[in-house]
């Protein structure tokens, strides 16, 4: 790897910045999700660079959620964000599919309940009314991506017990019920996963995910028809909210 000079003096823009922008590039043109940076040394020693002005560059692009630094490891690029938006019709797999990507929904588990306080207070019914319970995995690029579990009022579309069995859940409520939807609210944390939730994710219990709990209305009636609480790899997912 050749030597970089950096421009220094008044007017020059900071070393640490003019090194943070050549790593950008070189992340972009040269290395695959998962490779490693060089050791910190090397880097500061080809950038002619004490080591904290090196560190100061990799801490620019760890903000920036190109590359993570794993104590004892080594600094290793990360695979892109991808940018997910969240709105008043938003659908999973239409919103992937027209960023060319593909997707995959499975189905976890699907039962019925009693609906608990939180749900019947959500969905506007009485507390212990039957709900269906879904849980889906989705997956995009054959990497998972997000869990959600759905709860929906059992009156609202009894066929979803025996005929859904994957795609998109909204598609099949519009097909086999006539019941389409459209986004009341959404509520967003950052919380840490729980276990069952790391290992279908596949990612460490120490990173958060994005946690959104939805509620969607029939467009017709403006009844609430669904609950949803999606997890979101957080290492993986930009969420962008529009009205």
């Amino acid at each position: 790897m050749s030597v970089y000079l950096v421009a220094r003096g008044e007017g020059s823009t900071p070393v640490y910045r003019q090194i943070r922008d050549v790593l950008v590039n070189e992340i972009r043109e040269r290395y695959k999700s998962g490779e490693s940076l060089p050791p910190e040394g090397e880097l500061a020693e080809r950038f002619g660079v004490h080591r904290h002005t090196l560190r100061r560059a990799i801490d620019e692009l760890v903000a920036d959620g190109l590359v993570q630094r794993y104590h004892g490891k080594g600094v290793f690029v990360l695979e892109p964000a991808i940018n997910y938006t969240i709105g008043r019709n938003t659908r999973f797999t239409e919103t992937l599919e027209s960023l060319g990507r593909s997707t995959e929904s499975r189905v976890l588990r699907k039962q019925v309940i009693p609906a608990t306080r939180g749900i019947s207070t959500r969905l506007k019914i009485e507390e212990g009314e039957e709900v269906v319970f879904i849980e889906t995995l989705r997956d995009v690029e054959a990497k998972p991506f997000c869990i959600i579990s759905h709860f929906l009022p059992l009156h609202a579309c009894p066929e979803i017990l025996e005929h859904y069995a994957k795609g998109s859940l909204h598609k099949f409520l519009k097909n086999s019920c006539g019941i389409e939807l459209k986004r009341s609210e959404s509520l967003m944390s950052a919380v840490l996963p729980e276990a069952d939730d790391a290992s279908l994710l596949n990612m460490p219990r120490h990173e958060p995910v994005l946690r959104v709990k939805s509620t969607n209305l029939d467009i017709q009636s403006n009844n609430p028809i669904e609950y949803a609480i999606t997890r979101f790899r957080g290492d993986a997912t930009q969420l962008l909210f529009q009205p």
